[in-house]
């Protein structure tokens, strides 16, 4: 059995059924479990979460068992298929007559498999989609992936569904952004003529940004169409022509540091132009922007009519930040919950903390004695980088809620402080946006390991 026409049979059936190729995901688990690996092998191989790994192939089994008529898990996907390569075989066969070398007709599709191509017919390996032009050269490399399979499914919806043109995707620092993009990119990117990974930073100005990008586009048109002096296009233009998917991470190096979020340096205010233009003409692409802050014009609150999504990522579930401390060797210690709910699943505060108790040989349960909160040097490092963007305003308000075990209401801040009703409303949204503060229904507060380094300062 080719293990190549296989994947390849396996990817009409589920084209045929969805209008979607495998996604690289997808034709790993194929591919491991015709070589006979389990899920956790498959995993390891693709560097990826193995409860994720089975929800996709969960997903995955009853797609193929609808197209091929029968029953289709992990254990019996390689026998299925080896079962309809007998059939198509088969259906050959009939066509052949005795002693001939030729084939009388065309050969009958089986019932519920597209494009089935006889053993004898000349067929091409490759998916039939759109040439793929890819600058990932900026995208990082990561370690494991940590289960977020509810984002990824939204991200994906907006993206491939939706057709949404802008989406924004914001988080306090160390909770997994970048890592959720990258694997988001990996599983799409083949639906794409043009996937890029921009990394922004203070020399990238606007002129520098578009001049990249349209010389990627030009470049890739003259070896496609053999042209060798195509005049280069507005940027929009080519958004226009092509489905490009445009990722642009810490999009928050644009905006000021001491100023209320998504306020653009001077210099970087053009790119509020681009967005609105990504945003208002019509195109079918998409801009991804990662950072800490989303730009201003962007609303954290968007609606189904809009071709903007922004998704602010909170921390990990029990069980996937189970598997940060699995890594450290923590997984099994007592009051594992409450040292993941304390450290709200944060990858990176967890991470950090988890070092510290490995190195220093103490327990868990001295860590949450009188509700201790540990916060490593590094940690404190990584909050003073984004506390430092704050604005005069935001750190008074920040002092307020630190001195409140409980969540208060805008009154009770009001009164607490000498800060007027419109700068408190100003500051709240923008510590919103930052990912700074907890909103509960109308109630305001500091996760424990924030209001501890603010007490710090």
């Amino acid at each position: 059995m080719n293990l190549n026409e296989v994947l390849q049979m396996a990817d009409e059936m589920v084209f045929a059924k969805t209008g979607q190729h495998l996604d690289n995901l997808q034709e790993a688990i194929l591919r491991g479990t015709i070589q006979g690996e389990k899920y956790t092998k498959i995993a390891e191989e693709i560097h990826c979460n193995e409860s994720y790994v089975r929800d996709v192939g969960s997903k995955l089994w009853p797609i193929l068992s609808e197209e091929l008529g029968e029953d289709v898990n992990k254990t019996n996907f390689r026998s299925a298929m080896e079962r309809l390569q007998v059939s198509l075989f088969s259906n050959v066969v009939d066509y052949v007559g005795v002693g001939s070398v030729n084939i009388c007709g065309e050969a009958r599709h089986p019932p519920n498999i597209p494009n089935s191509h006889p053993p004898n017919q000349e067929t091409s390996n490759s998916k039939q989609t759109k040439t793929s032009h890819q600058d990932l050269s900026e995208m990082p490399e990561l370690g494991n992936f940590f289960d977020r399979t509810h984002e990824l499914q939204t991200l994906t919806t907006s993206i491939l569904q939706q057709n949404c043109r802008l989406i924004t995707l914001t988080g306090i620092s160390g909770i997994g952004k970048t890592s959720l993009a990258v694997q988001l990119v990996k599983q799409i990117k083949h639906e794409f003529e043009y996937a890029v990974w921009c990394t922004l930073d203070e020399f990238l100005t606007i002129d520098k940004f578009q001049s990249n990008l349209t010389q990627l586009f030009s470049q890739s048109e003259n070896l496609d169409s053999s042209p060798t002096n195509q005049k280069r296009l507005p940027l929009i233009k080519y958004l226009q022509n092509h489905r490009c998917l445009i990722v642009l991470d810490d999009v928050h190096n644009l905006f000021c540091s001491g100023e209320l979020a998504g306020k653009y340096k001077p210099e970087y205010e053009e790119y509020r132009s681009l967005f609105k233009q990504i945003e208002k003409l019509s195109h079918q692409s998409c801009f991804l922007l990662i950072g800490w802050e989303p730009p201003k014009e962007v609303p954290q609150l968007t609606s189904e009519n809009t071709p903007i999504r922004s998704l602010q990522l909170t921390g990990l579930d029990t069980a996937a930040a189970r598997e940060i401390l699995r890594d450290k060797g923590l997984a099994e210690i007592d009051n594992c919950e409450a040292l993941i709910h304390r450290y709200q699943g944060n990858p990176l505060w967890l991470k950090s903390v988890a070092t510290l108790i490995q190195e220093l040989g103490i327990g868990a349960s001295e860590v949450l004695l009188d509700d201790t909160i540990l916060l490593p040097e590094d940690l404190k490092d990584v909050l003073q980088q984004q506390f430092d963007r704050t604005s005069e305003l935001e750190k008074q308000v920040l002092s307020l809620l630190a001195t409140e075990n409980q969540p208060v209401n805008f009154a009770k801040l009001l009164q607490n402080g000498q800060i007027s009703s419109s700068d408190l409303l100003n500051a709240l949204q923008s510590l919103s946006r930052r990912c700074w503060i907890e909103k509960q229904e109308s109630l305001y507060t500091l996760s424990p390991v924030l209001r501890q380094y603010i007490k710090g300062l």
